[in-house]
């Protein structure tokens, strides 16, 4: 397995669309509780952020870009970090909501889901019994019967559109083995350039699991693939966040922290803020005598075109 030592791009996700108001009041629901919170975990190390948006009243995720277009300027004004608009949204959303956004404010970077996949979080909702809003428990419940779709005419047009069409990149989301390989057949397809900047995702239900072997696989594979032309990145859901990111670092990896993907700092601490964990991930990258990315090194690396040319 090839292990560069290059420094580590910390990415952070705010809010996603998986956790709902009720798990925890930390998570940013309204515009202007995503840029505070955006600016902190810029200020702790983190050179992405990546960028989901919510009804600010009810907490749900929606795709409109009038409110994405509340907090997009103002992180841009605020920070130098990359910021890495949502082209997955959430559920039930058709591709042509989940591209309104991102095609209007037309940024440096966006995620990319590599494949569909049944995408589980209904397990979620027997841990509560007392909802903030109506919408959380069936919103969950749904899930067991959901499939979260990206064909491949779907990804295909959202690399027209968005990338040829915008000059963005994108982090490619793969939720198991088979969506690397999906990606490898839009390289040959000649859809997309290297440098690739590849975030392998472990421990959602319907993806790979959130075991030691797999993030070793999926390394290995990656590299099978794509050579040296890309930049490796690891996300692992609840509990498994600072470990699978650790693991990730020390054979050479970039590492994504934030709400989205865990609510929690330490076991039974639900953490204040994305702050507290990009600070974490941070203090120990530096114990391992690793050096973080900032927002230049992290655009060089992924060969982005610069917040200058976005249209926001």
């Amino acid at each position: 397995m090839a292990v560069t030592r290059n420094k580590v791009i910390i990415s952070c996700a705010l809010t996603g669309s998986i956790h709902t108001p009720t798990m925890s009041d930390a998570l940013p629901v309204t515009p202007d509780e995503i840029v505070e919170q955006g600016v902190g975990a810029a200020e702790a190390g983190a050179a992405i952020l990546h960028l989901h948006a919510r009804d600010p009243r009810t907490g749900q995720p929606t795709p409109d870009p009038a409110v994405f277009m509340q907090f997009l300027p103002r992180l841009k004004q605020s920070t130098d970090a990359v910021l890495n608009i949502t082209t997955g949204g959430s559920l039930n959303m058709t591709v042509q909501e989940r591209l309104a956004a991102p095609l209007l404010a037309k940024p440096e970077m966006c995620s990319l889901n590599m494949g569909s996949m049944n995408f589980g979080i209904y397990p979620l909702a027997d841990r509560y019994k007392d909802w903030k809003h109506d919408w959380e428990e069936p919103y969950l419940r749904s899930t067991d019967d959901f499939i979260f779709r990206n064909t491949f005419r779907d990804i295909a047009y959202i690399l027209e559109h968005l990338g040829e069409g915008c000059g963005t990149r994108f982090e490619f989301e793969c939720y198991d083995v088979g969506h690397l390989y999906n990606l490898a057949h839009f390289l040959d397809r000649g859809l997309v350039k290297a440098p690739l900047f590849i975030q392998t995702i472990f421990g959602i239900l319907g993806g790979i699991g959130a075991e030691e072997r797999n993030l070793a696989f999926m390394r290995e594979t990656a590299d099978r693939l794509f050579g040296k032309d890309y930049q490796w990145s690891v996300l692992a859901a609840g509990r498994h966040q600072i470990p699978f990111t650790t693991m990730a670092a020390v054979m050479g990896g970039n590492v994504r922290v934030g709400l989205e993907d865990s609510l929690y700092l330490a076991k039974g601490r639900l953490a204040r803020n994305s702050a507290e964990q990009v600070a974490k991930i941070r203090r120990i990258l530096e114990e391992l005598s690793l050096e973080v990315a900032t927002p230049a090194e992290a655009r060089a690396m992924l060969d982005l075109k610069g917040a200058d040319q976005v249209a926001f």
